[in-house]
């Protein structure tokens, strides 16, 4: 069965056992668990895998797939590839659908192709919806503060791309409380609708906690949904035994080095690798359901290699709860 006779033999069950969350008090609601095309749909990947991984999360109620203009590798590459799908296989579906992208990272050369300025984030999205093939995006982010623009005229070019129809939403990413709180402030003078911070969160990595931004986003009606849930695989079961020669660690070694992998901290894994298993759960599947514990968390942002990936991560949804004995022996595990 091709992928286009697939997807619509999956019509009727597509949205039964995903979970809808509200994107803060806009009328958007996000899937609990949307794609991320950060890696493994660039030129380096290939193509069938990438449709197999999109349809497959699509087939079971992902909605929202989420892209920047500099995710690849090269460049745009990971946009043209989904572009290439939203002409063929996903076509007749793009309004069941909430397509994200980003700018703010280098992109191209010269003073204009980075930052936070109304000169490059409105060049930018003409370039990813050429890329894409779309009239406009659902959701287009600032992808990180520039401290060098002054924070009005990255809110006013956001604004304006909203009213020009070119995205129905903005949002920010890596911005913490403060910037948030501030950036908040003028997107409520223009009435810009403003819905969401995409910041990194997991049982590691709490920064979004300590700085108040989850708080803060909970009480003032702002979504929030985080990337690396599994601190880049070292939330699943892939390390439990040492590193892999086919882990990122080996293969890419960008975002995660050697080095940090000791036996202390392989030990942790192993202590929340017994945890789930007590949970009736795999070591991802809790470490995705404790990022969604208390509601506070529009969606999380999973990754994949593999369509199996998606399958095995969404499972999470079916538990979700936490005991307050749980969640203590998580942060006595880990040391907070």
């Amino acid at each position: 069965m091709g992928y286009r006779s697939r997807l619509y033999a999956a019509d009727e069950k597509r949205y039964g056992e995903m979970k809808y969350n509200r994107c803060g008090n806009s009328g958007l609601k996000l899937p609990a668990v949307s794609l991320g095309l950060w890696h493994n749909f660039g030129t380096t990947g290939n193509y069938e895998n990438m449709l197999e991984i999109c349809c497959t999360a699509f087939d079971n109620g992902i909605t929202h797939f989420d892209l920047a203009n500099n995710y690849g590798p090269v460049p745009g590459a990971a946009e043209e590839n989904f572009g290439k799908m939203l002409k063929g296989e996903l076509a007749p579906y793009r309004d069941e659908m909430v397509i994200s992208t980003k700018a703010g990272y280098g992109m191209w050369d010269g003073p204009y192709g980075d930052g936070g300025s109304r000169k490059y984030l409105i060049s930018s999205l003409d370039q990813s919806l050429k890329r894409l093939g779309l009239d406009y995006v659902d959701i287009f982010y600032h992808h990180r503060p520039d401290p060098d623009t002054p924070l009005e005229e990255t809110a006013g070019a956001l604004d304006s791309i909203v009213r020009s129809g070119k995205a129905l939403y903005v949002g920010i990413s890596n911005y913490n409380k403060d910037q948030t709180v501030e950036i908040s402030k003028l997107f409520k003078k223009m009435g810009t609708p403003f819905i969401i911070n995409q910041r990194r969160y997991n049982m590691m990595d709490r920064a979004m906690e300590t700085d108040g931004l989850k708080d803060y986003a909970a009480k003032n009606g702002v979504g929030i949904i985080t990337f690396s849930p599994l601190a880049q695989g070292l939330l699943t079961d892939r390390y439990l035994n040492g590193i892999p020669e086919d882990s990122r660690i080996k293969t890419d070694g960008r975002f995660l080095k050697e080095n940090a992998i000791s036996d202390e901290l392989l030990n942790k894994i192993r202590a929340l690798n017994a945890l789930a298993g007590e949970r009736g759960q795999t070591l991802a599947e809790m470490a995705l359901s404790w990022i969604l514990r208390d509601g506070d968390v529009t969606s999380v942002l999973i990754g994949a290699s593999k369509a199996s990936q998606v399958l095995d991560n969404i499972g999470m949804i079916k538990n979700l709860s936490f005991s307050a004995e749980e969640r203590k022996k998580i942060d006595e595990i880990l040391g907070f």
